[in-house]
C-alpha cells in the first residue's frame, strides 16, 4: 500500500493526505517527526536524506518528496490541475508563492507559538518579522481572491489545497484572518469542496 510518512500536526503533511482523500485513495500514515528526532534517524534519512516530511512511498518503493510536487503528481489527470495552460501556469505559480512567500512565514510562526521545541527560537525579532512577512503574504492572497474564487481561477485546485494547509490554521501563529474577508470566504469555499477532511484526519 501507498505510504506516506509525515507529522499529523504539520500542514505541509496535510497536504498529501488532504488530496488522497479526496481522490479516494488508500494509503497507509507513518508517524515520523521532526520533534523528536525521528526525521533525523538513520532509518528515515535513507529514505530521504534532506531529513524532512512529508515523504511519499509508492506500493513499488519510490519515493518523492515535497509536499507541492506530490500535489502535482497526483493531480495529473484530475479536476485538481487545469487543463488551460495559463490556469495550469497560476497554479504553479502559486505553489511557488506557498513555499516561497507564505510557509516560511505563517507556517514557521505558528511553529515557533505552538511547538514546545520551536521556542527556544522565537525571539521578538523573529517574531516580528514572521508576522510582517505573513500579513504581506495574505494580503497579496486577499488581492487575488477579490478577482476569482480560487488560485488559479474559477476553480479549485492544487494551488487551493496548498495555500490552505496553513491558511487555516493561521490564528494560531497570531494573525488575523478576520481582516482579510476574502481569505476567509475562500476558506469556506474549499472546506465546502468534495472529499474535505480536517487537518488531523488519518486514515
Amino acid at each position: 500500500m501507498t505510504t506516506i510518512y509525515g507529522m499529523a500536526d504539520s500542514g505541509n503533511c496535510y497536504k498529501p493526505r488532504l488530496m488522497m482523500a479526496k481522490l479516494g485513495r488508500p494509503f497507509r500514515h507513518v508517524e515520523v517527526s521532526s520533534h523528536d528526532g525521528g526525521t533525523r534517524a538513520d532509518a528515515f534519512t535513507a529514505k530521504n536524506p534532506n531529513a524532512m516530511v512529508p515523504l511519499f512511498e509508492f506500493d513499488d518503493g519510490r519515493l518523492l518528496a515535497e509536499s507541492n510536487a506530490m500535489l502535482l503528481h497526483l493531480g495529473e489527470g484530475t479536476r485538481f490541475l487545469p487543463k488551460d495552460a495559463y490556469e495550469r501556469a497560476l497554479a504553479y505559480q502559486w505553489l511557488f508563492f506557498e513555499q516561497y512567500s507564505h510557509e516560511p512565514y505563517i507556517a514557521v510562526r505558528r511553529a515557533l507559538l505552538t511547538f514546545p521545541n520551536r521556542k527556544k527560537d522565537a525571539t521578538p525579532e523573529r517574531l516580528a518579522l514572521t508576522l510582517e512577512r505573513g500579513n504581506k503574504a495574505l494580503r497579496v492572497m486577499e488581492r487575488r481572491l477579490a478577482e476569482a474564487p480560487f488560485f488559479a481561477g474559477p476553480a479549485f485546485s492544487v494551488a487551493d489545497i496548498a495555500l490552505y494547509a496553513y491558511t487555516h490554521v493561521a490564528g494560531e501563529g497570531g494573525f488575523e484572518l478576520g481582516a482579510y474577508p476574502a481569505v476567509m470566504a475562500w476558506l469556506n469555499r474549499v472546506e465546502q469542496d468534495p472529499g474535505h477532511v480536517p487537518m488531523d484526519w488519518l486514515p
